[in-house]
């Protein structure tokens, strides 16, 4: 992971891998080059340390070492790799060098608890939209924020532990109980009266990765293409999506006009947008210049967009994440095939997909009043007949 400056620190931590063991800490510095240093100084004293519990085979592996292992092999090639190394960096903080062999269903309901605690954003008070000159408390995160980044991430990583590394876990958690209640997904489309809205109302830069969502239905962290993953002579666009699984998508005429567009940029990243100012110092850039678009710049976007003052405005029930729904809503209405649209999807389960099956609502009504209006014809071909 080399140097890098966790959230709300003007200092740059270390965190490496040395003789099978997880060494991490502070440098304690502001300057990224003598962090550099300050990080191989403690190397050295990593690979001077002969006699350390970490260097005993058959020591228990400690959730840092476990988690940095887990990154390796697993989080950095997912989808949604910046969002799970943030959920790793902060387990860590709260699970430091407990034993993966200790950790039992105590220690997930404490996660739990602690995870319950934060606040959206990681702050407790935001901008009232209504006054931005006024704060208000920011609201705690959702009981699926908290079974996504805590909960079903631990048991991920253990299960890992057991299965692949052979690690004996004799407290293994009860996952179930831990996972807490989430709302029934509420399955939106984009209707024919919010088209032009939709058009009007993102930001023009953003709106590429819009149609390509709407086009492919694939999930957001998945919209963020790199360009090696796009083979447009070969016709697919591959993935690591969510479970770990890898996958590859079909591209329609409809998605190869949206990359072909899109990828003329001179970055590595499919979607871009034009930073609006410039930001100096390190990692900064210029005003002006295409940037990759990130989850986090999409849902501010996204959020501006629903708050616009003048204008088109989205409405402010539909999510980003109603693109793939309206992916789907619309794929099973032109083919009545549930597992074709579940294919389409990537769902293991086609017991997933069935939150579409409304859309056969619609159609089972169609058919109810065409069966109607032909037993009202044969009424009156009957009456006819015996007159």
């Amino acid at each position: 992971m080399s140097v890098y400056k966790r959230k709300g620190q003007n200092t740059y931590s270390f965190d490496f891998l040395e003789g099978g063991r997880r060494f991490t800490g502070n440098s304690g510095s502001a300057n990224r080059r003598e962090a550099e240093r300050i990080e191989e100084r403690e190397r050295q004293k990593a690979r001077n340390l002969k006699t350390e519990v970490g260097n005993v085979p058959g020591a228990p592996e400690t959730f840092k070492h476990a988690s940095l292992r887990y990154w390796q092999e697993v989080g950095q090639h997912l989808a949604g790799a910046d969002t799970t190394l943030r959920n790793l960096i902060r387990l860590e903080d709260y699970l430091g060098d407990i034993g993966l062999d200790k950790i039992d269903n105590e220690v997930v309901a404490r996660v739990v608890t602690w995870r319950r605690a934060h606040h959206v954003g990681g702050r407790e008070f935001m901008r009232d939209p209504e006054d931005p000159t006024k704060s208000i408390p920011s609201p705690l995160i959702s009981n699926a924020t908290v079974n996504r980044s805590a909960t079903e991430l631990l048991q991920h990583l253990l299960t890992r532990a057991r299965k692949i590394w052979r690690i004996a876990l004799p407290f293994e958690p009860t996952w179930g109980e831990h996972m807490l209640k989430e709302p029934k997904e509420c399955v939106r489309e984009v209707r024919a009266s919010e088209e032009n809205t939709l058009v009007e109302s993102i930001r023009p830069d953003y709106l590429p990765l819009v149609d390509f969502a709407r086009a492919s239905g694939l999930r957001l962290a998945e919209c963020l293409l790199r360009k090696d993953q796009v083979d447009l002579a070969g016709g697919f666009v591959y993935f690591t999506g969510k479970g770990e699984e890898a996958f590859a998508q079909p591209i329609t005429s409809e998605m190869r006009a949206i990359l072909m567009a899109a990828m003329a940029n001179a970055t590595d990243y499919v979607f871009t947008y034009v930073a609006a100012r410039t930001r100096k110092g390190e990692g900064g850039w210029l005003k002006g210049e295409r940037l990759p678009i990130t989850a986090s710049g999409l849902k501010t976007m996204w959020r501006r967009a629903r708050r616009k003052k003048t204008g088109a405005r989205l409405p402010t029930d539909l999510r980003f994440h109603d693109m793939r729904h309206d992916f789907a809503t619309k794929l099973l209405r032109e083919t009545g095939n549930l597992k074709l649209v579940q294919k389409a999807l990537h769902h293991r389960s086609l017991t997933t997909t069935t939150k579409y099956a409304h859309v056969h609502d619609v159609e089972v009504a169609a058919g109810m009043e065409k069966a109607a209006q032909s037993r009202k014809k044969s009424r009156k071909a009957s009456k006819k007949a015996a007159k």
